[in-house]
């Protein structure tokens, strides 16, 4: 405990606080810090997630008949409002002991409304109206947490008479209870693939950061070790006091970090990207994972301290390095490297877009492993390079004697360089490739004619058409039948309408009564013929109609839509009078004014039908694809914002890395100067020291990236896509960070290039 005791002293100076010692200790306590606000959260998104895991399988219904339980009838659908969707379940007892939703205290009476946490937010937003006249009823009170899976779910419940659900048959549910088993927590193959990668990523930098803060000041630090064993401390005790020292630095880390999670747990909820909502209740690590990470950062810290004495002995008249180094071990390198590959290769063996979970951990583990091997492989491949190189300017001369010397110290700091890139470039070719089909649509012409669009059903087309008539705003009301057009084998899917409707499907140009248009995708493809059967879908079953005979003046349309092609669309003159089975129906609606304000119209008009009908935008593909291109954005500049913080958590270990390098051979340098060599020189060859293991490593970190992109992509079934703006950009920030950290150190360089540091001490 003494020896600890003396360790905690001289980690702060003794009392008399150095630079040195400061700078040691805030740079250890911000790597432990950061390390810590990075673990701690990712250690609790298992908790977080297995949360409303279990809430989502607390609120799902059992529709198995129990005895003596009347059955709550319950009808699930969806109400639109641009992208959002907000689930509403029609709920309606059938006796005093039918089972109540979770969250509830009651089952909602006919016309009541119980709404979501975060619905009842939006419902009370300035530009809630729109929303509010998609919902039917009247809002009598809010879910509690227990009821809704997430904190940014969109739910409701809606009270209905019994008849109204049972007049749906087979598409209503009897639910005799909630509460189903929860089976635990599964990813994707594609999801495993992306987040092991992701958190070596950030973690792998962070700890070579802790690692070179905690060896910061070594030189002084073995003198006073070395003072220590004059006055009678063996080589045991020694050690205990180092590992003391860095103790120091670890334990406030420690505390910073822990006090930095607990901040943010209070505001994590209105920090979160992509509109994600969480309750702060749920964010929270578990126990043996704290410890965990509690024991290993500080120990971590230590443990780099006391391994950066392996090759120096302290004596008591001074400190003694093994001159020759030490033959890097490669066996545990290529092992890393080996399995890595390996892991990825087995991935080969499985279906193109395929992959189950045991496929997804090959893919997560093998590129961890890979990342690592690569990163541990630097510097051996810097060490076989700079063996090869002679002769050049006395500057380049200069670095590639000194890293011929010693470049395992520079090669394992850039190592963290190497993770960042090669890890970012895998997740952004994959974030990149994903979103790569996501182009605008071209919405048709007739989109702006007939801006609104309301789903229905046969039975109710007619009282729909009547109450959306006399909408305020409303010119036109244009029904169309969806239909599926079956020949043997060969199906196509289409509608039956009149042209203001057909236009709102393709730009099929001039249109009248009696036409008949086949939408074909840029790739082409060719119009049925003959005898068709018409089918449509009605409650959930396919009901068969009349046979029809297609005319020969079919006009093969060619759209440049990517997501449109193989639709038939049919005027009713062209059916001569056939009777069309039920089906579900479009009713498009033309009108005057704002399109927002026309559908809101539109949606009071017919809010009283509920489920039977739903109103929409006629273009509501586009709302989903810009929805999906917002979040692949977002995903992509996150990424980019963290992984430019790890680039600079890189940087500022090559910082320190540079000022302790000049520090312990200011007399070499300042001798260089005192002899006549240029400032400029001695600048030039401590920047190309840091530029050529960072350029060996930008080049493996770019090969890395690229190879494991590829597997992950084959198991998603999607094509490679490099984002060349963004890999050129991060180059771009490695090399600025290098040029940064050469024109930082040269204060420090001038310094002791003076002649008063050959001094004798």
């Amino acid at each position: 405990m003494r020896d600890l005791a003396l360790g905690l002293r001289l980690a702060v100076g003794g009392g008399r606080m150095s630079g040195a010692a400061l700078l040691r200790l805030a740079m250890t306590a911000f790597g432990i810090a950061l390390a810590v606000a990075v673990l701690l959260p990712a250690a609790a998104v298992h908790h977080l997630a297995g949360a409303q895991a279990e809430r989502k399988a607390a609120i799902g219904p059992v529709t198995e008949p129990r005895a003596g339980v009347a059955p709550l009838l319950a009808y699930n659908w969806y109400a639109t409002l641009g992208d959002e969707f907000v689930k509403v379940t029609a709920v309606a007892a059938t006796g005093a002991n039918s089972p109540v939703p979770p969250g509830l205290d009651r089952v909602p009476a006919p016309g009541e409304l119980a709404v979501s946490p975060e619905l009842a937010a939006k419902l009370a937003a300035p530009d809630g109206g729109s929303l509010r006249a998609q919902l039917p009823g009247h809002v009598v009170g809010r879910i509690s947490r227990e009821g809704v899976s997430g904190a940014g779910d969109l739910t409701a419940y809606y009270g209905v008479p019994a008849a109204q659900i049972e007049a749906e048959g087979d598409e209503g549910a009897k639910v005799y209870a909630f509460g189903r088993p929860y089976t635990g927590l599964g990813l994707s193959a594609v999801m495993l693939g992306v987040i092991l990668p992701i958190a070596a990523v950030l973690l792998l930098p962070l700890l070579i950061f802790v690692t070179t803060a905690s060896r910061m000041g070594a030189a002084q630090r073995e003198r006073r070790l070395a003072a220590l064993r004059l006055i009678g401390l063996d080589s045991r005790q020694v050690k205990r006091v180092a590992a003391a020292e860095s103790l120091v630095g670890a334990g406030i880390g420690l505390a910073a970090g822990i006090g930095f999670f607990a901040v943010l747990r209070t505001f994590v909820a209105d920090i979160l990207p992509f509109g994600l909502r969480i309750f702060p209740e749920d964010f929270v690590p578990s126990w043996p994972l704290v410890v965990v990470i509690v024991l290993l950062v500080p120990g971590l810290a230590v443990g780099s301290a006391l391994f950066g004495l392996r090759r120096t002995i302290v004596e008591p008249l001074g400190v003694v390095r093994q001159g020759k180094p030490v033959s890097r071990r490669m066996w545990w390198r290529w092992a890393l490297t080996g399995i890595g590959a390996l892991l990825l290769a087995a991935t080969l063996t499985l279906e193109r877009g395929g992959g189950d979970t045991a496929g997804g951990l090959a893919l997560a583990a093998g590129s961890v492993f890979l990342l690592v091997g690569v990163a541990a492989l630097l510097p051996w491949l810097v060490e076989r390079l700079v063996e090869r190189l002679h002769g050049g300017s006395p500057s380049w001369q200069l670095a590639i004697r000194r890293l011929q010397l010693d470049s395992g110290t520079a090669s394992r700091v850039v190592s963290g360089l190497v993770v960042v890139l090669a890890g970012t470039i895998l997740i952004q070719g994959v974030i990149t490739s994903l979103g790569s089909g996501m182009d605008r649509r071209k919405s048709p012409a007739g989109v702006a004619v007939a801006p609104v669009q309301v789903e229905t059903t046969t039975a109710h087309e007619a009282e729909v058409g009547r109450l959306v008539s006399a909408a305020p705003g409303v010119t036109g009301v244009h029904p169309a039948r969806t239909m599926t057009f079956r020949s043997g084998p060969r199906q196509d899917y289409g509608m039956v309408g009149d042209c203001v409707a057909l236009k709102t499907r393709a730009d099929i140009g001039t249109c009248s009564d009696g036409d008949v248009f086949y939408v074909v995708p840029p790739e082409g493809g060719t119009a049925p013929t003959g005898r068709l059967q018409l089918q449509s879908y009605s409650h959930g079953r396919e009901v068969n109609g009349p046979e029809w005979t297609v005319p020969g003046h079919v006009r093969v349309v060619r759209s440049d839509d990517t997501l449109a092609g193989d639709d038939l669309l049919v005027t009713p003159g062209a059916l001569g009078g056939l009777a069309l089975p039920d089906s579900s129906v479009a009713v498009y609606v033309s009108g005057t004014g704002d399109p927002r304000v026309l559908t809101d119209n539109v949606a009071k008009a017919v809010n009283s039908l509920a489920w039977n009908a739903t109103v929409s935008n006629s273009d509501y593909l586009n709302d989903y694809v810009e929805r999906d291109k917002r979040m692949v954005a977002s995903f992509r500049a996150v990424l980019l914002t963290a992984s430019l913080f790890v680039l600079a958590v890189a940087a500022m270990s090559l910082l320190m890395l540079s000022i302790e390098q000049i520090s312990e051979r200011r007399r070499p340098l300042a001798a260089l100067s005192a002899a006549g060599v240029p400032i400029g020189v001695l600048a030039r060859g401590s920047l190309w020291q840091t530029a050529i293991p960072v350029v060996v490593g930008v080049v493996l970190a770019v090969a890395a990236g690229l190879g494991l992109t590829a597997p992950i992509l084959r198991l998603a079934d999607r094509p490679m896509t490099i984002d060349v703006p963004a890999l050129l950009a991060l180059a771009g920030a490695t090399v600025a960070a290098v040029l940064l950290v050469t024109a930082l150190t040269m204060p420090l360089l001038r310094q002791v290039t003076r002649l008063d540091t050959l001094r004798s001490e």
